[in-house]
């Protein structure tokens, strides 16, 4: 009897352990299962995040609209029917910059008792030498280059009346040049002098205009 039961309480516990272990075993299946069935979800999902997206039509940037374009008056060009009336709807009292500084002094200093058309062809070839590789590749070199202004004295500008009228011009004159807001008769020239001379270097030049006592040549 005791035989008997002993036996019977192994089977039951044999029965208990296969049922536990069973049981055990398929949470443990499931786990697996389910972790790998995340595993795919999140593989998936980084691959749709990871893959680039390529746009078969073309991507044009919006542009700002015309309202939100800076419209700075100074940068304007004023309307003008003559050389005289754009010199006068320049603004007054804008601070020039170094470059435009030596321009505007070669033209005060080299031409400011000659008509406007003058002030502005002895500018245009300050501008065409600045321009041309045979000079200096800037307004103020080409002022300042050895013996070629006069009023130039020991690599110095002379002083400059700035509340002048004359200032005033060479000013609008230079800005007027530089923009290129109107066309010279100089057009290329990059030499000048004046008529009551005759330097040897102008016969072995083009001469392209005359304006009051400046003879201007390419």
């Amino acid at each position: 009897m005791v035989f008997k039961t002993t036996g019977f309480t192994a089977v039951i516990a044999a029965i208990a352990f296969t049922t536990f272990a069973g049981a055990e075993g398929s949470g443990a299946n499931a786990q697996v299962a389910a972790q790998a069935t995340a595993d795919i979800t999140t593989e998936a999902q980084l691959t749709e995040e990871v893959v680039p997206v390529f746009v078969e039509k073309e991507v044009v940037q919006e542009l700002p609209a015309a309202e939100a374009v800076s419209n700075n008056s100074a940068d304007a060009a004023p309307q003008a029917d003559s050389l005289r009336e754009l010199v006068a709807a320049m603004p007054a009292g804008s601070q020039l910059s170094d470059e435009l500084q030596c321009l505007a002094g070669a033209v005060y200093f080299e031409s400011r008792g000659e008509p406007l058309d003058g002030q502005l062809a002895v500018a245009q070839v300050i501008i065409n030498r600045a321009e041309d590789r045979r000079f200096p590749s800037s307004y103020c070199s080409v002022v300042y280059q050895r013996a070629q202004f006069s009023f130039v004295k020991h690599g110095r500008m002379p002083r400059i009346k700035t509340g002048s009228r004359a200032w005033q011009r060479a000013h609008a004159i230079a800005r007027i040049a530089h923009r290129g807001l109107w066309d010279s008769e100089a057009s290329d020239a990059l030499y000048f002098h004046a008529n009551y001379v005759r330097p040897s270097w102008s016969r072995r030049k083009v001469a392209l205009a005359t304006i009051d006592t400046h003879v201007f040549y390419r």
